[in-house]
């Protein structure tokens, strides 16, 4: 089967990318009017050109007419099938350069003889370096017009523009599109190139389905088409994908390439799809679509940005730009997080604030533009597709940051989890904040949880989040010192109520995950408690020797006064400089179980208590409901102290109100 690959078009207006490709394909690229009129090239046009492998061109003979460099897709055996993407070279069109240029594999630079290199020539370069290219030819045109040494010196010319770049060993083909000279060997060439191309890291390792979009329009009786050349994945008839930002999710009518219906499109194709339910008048170039679940759509993302070594002024902080990723333009205003200028040849990190949602993955090229589009200022990688907005100077942070900039993707996923933070991440996220297939996820997570660097805390209704480590110490820590504040700030009480602990740490942001950690520190003995009160179990009540001794005279008293307790104020003489800790040695008393709290400042000892919910319940079990005066009496108590035992017994459930009477509440 032949290989599918997109090859692109770059070079200055009027340089012959256009004649070229017609020459290569026999395919004119130019399909609007204002194009036909005008004579040159505003958006991108679209040919193919198939190519055998380059041993089975090397057959023909050096003085065959018609050597077999193109041949019908069932000839080309292990060959190339060549989406080709023709650019626009004029100045006022660089963003559909750039559309254009999104997923090529190599690229032909084409230079014209008569012209050498112009300013589009030196741009289109950069754009492509930026891009992350790493393959191509480059295009001699015009060589019909211009003698032996005017070529020779515009080769060497070439050869000082392209050094240190990925096309500095490249072949420099002569070529005009008029006579047909050179048109064979630039075959030959790309079929050459072709064989070299490997994908990368980030074109290898998804094998989810991915395609900008660079055009829509809509065909009578079938409906909207989109098309875009497929970065990543396969796409079948009658698939579901998530056009994006919107995240709606749309079905494949049918799928096309090259004009020919396919039931299938993949990576290194051009496609054209049909989607059921789309008015063609909502999807814009730069939009995606993609297998859902994968990419979110964002306006902040974290970012490694260099300044072009050409551009005359630094990137400075909060510079507004115009990004172009993928086949989107949008504008926006850069942060820079570890400097206040990026000068030209130079790197830093920062943030893109976008004034329109972005979706982009770990890795994934960019380029900046200044805001009046007149000038290529820098561009990079992205680094966080999803970003929060990160404070600038941050040291831990930024060295995190630099961290996700590995070729190692388990140390990708570790530190994507760390910035998930309280949130925790998933698989999906892992796939696109550190370019792993979804498969490969799964098994750093399970490899990372083995090494007790990943945590999995399980929440009620079964849910389940994955943190970092470091997160979940972190969140230990909080919870830890939280109560610690308190225990410093109320030093006599034993336990102090859970709801309240958890109220101070409502910036985790998710009340289950606190829940669940609190009871996984109890079961690690970090801490004491239950559902209602916790403490550190490091901890021991401070009280002096005094206020022992008193804790024991109150607990005697409400033992020996039964169903008539003295007043908590009643103790303030045997206090004495104690006073102001009555209140405090109370809720010791309670949380230590010695007395239970009934109402205001009613308590009874805890032996008593069980013994009134004894009576009331044999009482009511035997015969019918009781009035407050029989409980009264059956408790030896004044109605004082009745009808707060009464509404205490129905606040726990034991008993409830039907009129003037008490029954059992489990008797319905």
């Amino acid at each position: 089967m032949p290989r599918d690959l997109i090859l692109g078009t770059a070079g200055h207006i009027d340089h012959g990318k256009t004649s070229l490709v017609k020459a290569l394909t026999g395919i004119d690229c130019d399909r609007l009017p204002e194009e036909k009129a005008r004579g040159i090239t505003i958006d991108i046009g679209f040919a193919t050109l198939d190519l055998p492998s380059p041993s089975l061109a090397g057959r023909a003979s050096d003085g065959a007419a018609n050597p077999p460099l193109a041949r019908p897709a069932n000839e080309l055996g292990d060959g190339y099938r060549l989406g080709i993407v023709d650019v626009p070279g004029h100045e006022r069109f660089i963003k559909n350069m750039l559309a254009g240029a999104t997923g090529i594999d190599l690229v032909v630079l084409i230079i014209a003889a008569d012209d050498s290199i112009m300013p589009q020539t030196r741009e289109h370069l950069e754009i492509l370096k930026l891009l992350g290219l790493r393959h191509g030819v480059i295009a001699l045109t015009k060589s019909d017009l211009v003698d032996e040494t005017t070529c020779e010196v515009v080769e060497l010319e070439i050869r000082e523009l392209v050094r240190g770049s990925f096309l500095e060993n490249a072949p420099i083909l002569r070529t005009s599109a008029h006579t047909g000279l050179g048109i064979d060997d630039l075959k030959k060439a790309i079929a050459q190139t072709c064989a070299n191309v490997e994908d990368s890291l980030r074109e290898s390792s998804l094998d989810w389905f991915r395609l900008p979009i660079d055009r829509s329009f809509t065909v009578q009786g079938h409906g909207t088409i989109v098309t875009g050349s497929v970065q990543s994945g396969v796409l079948r008839v009658g698939d579901e994908v998530e056009w994006l930002p919107s995240g709606q999710t749309v079905r494949v009518r049918s799928l096309q390439n090259h004009d020919k219906p396919v039931e299938e499109v993949h990576r290194g194709m051009r496609a054209a799809i049909n989607l059921a339910g789309v008015d063609h008048k909502d999807v814009l170039r730069g939009q995606e679509i993609a297998t859902p679940g994968y990419l979110k759509p964002s306006r902040v993302v974290t970012v490694r940005l260099h300044c072009l070594s050409e551009v005359k002024r630094p990137i400075k902080h909060r510079a507004p730009i115009r990004f172009h990723v993928g086949t989107s333009e949008i504008m926006g205003t850069v942060s820079l997080l570890d400097c206040d200028t990026i000068e030209p040849g130079g790197w830093g990190i920062a943030q893109i604030f976008l004034e329109e949602p972005s979706t982009t993955t770990w890795g994934q090229p960019f380029v900046l533009r200044g805001p009046s589009a007149t000038l290529t200022i820098g561009g990079g990688q992205v680094l966080q597709p999803v970003a929060k907005k990160i404070r600038r100077r941050h040291l831990e942070v930024l060295e995190r940051i630099e961290k996700l900039w590995t070729g190692d993707p388990t140390q990708r996923a570790l530190n994507v989890a760390w910035f998930g933070g309280y949130a925790g991440f998933t698989q999906a996220d892992l796939v696109r904040d550190a370019n792993l297939a979804p498969a490969q996820a799964l098994q750093i997570i399970q490899h990372l949880r083995d090494k007790h660097q990943l945590v999995t805390v399980s929440l009620q209704g079964g849910r389940q989040v994955i943190l970092h480590a470091d997160i979940v110490h972190e969140l230990d820590e909080r919870i830890l010192s939280a109560l610690g504040k308190m225990h410093e700030e109320f030093p006599l009480m034993t336990s102090h109520d859970r709801q309240k602990v958890q109220a101070q740490l409502d910036y985790v942001g998710d009340d289950a995950l606190i829940h669940a950690e609190v009871d996984r520190l109890i079961k690690l003995k970090k801490l004491t408690g239950d559902l209602r009160r916790i403490a550190r179990a490091d901890f021991k009540p401070k009280l002096s020797a005094n206020l022992r001794k008193l804790k024991d005279k109150v607990v005697e008293a409400y033992r020996a006064a039964g169903f008539q307790p003295p007043e908590p104020a009643s103790f303030a003489g045997q206090a004495g400089g104690n006073a102001a800790s009555l209140k405090d040695l109370f809720e010791v008393c309670v949380a230590e179980g010695f007395l239970v709290h009934i109402d205001a400042d009613i308590y009874l000892h805890s032996e008593l208590e069980a013994d009134m919910r004894k009576r009331v319940a044999d009482r009511l079990t035997t015969g019918p409901g009781a009035t407050v005066a029989e409980l009264r009496d059956i408790l030896g108590t004044t109605r004082k102290f009745a009808v707060p035992f009464c509404e205490y017994l129905d606040r726990i459930n034991l008993t409830k109100r039907e009129g003037d009477l008490r029954v059992l509440a489990a008797a319905k």
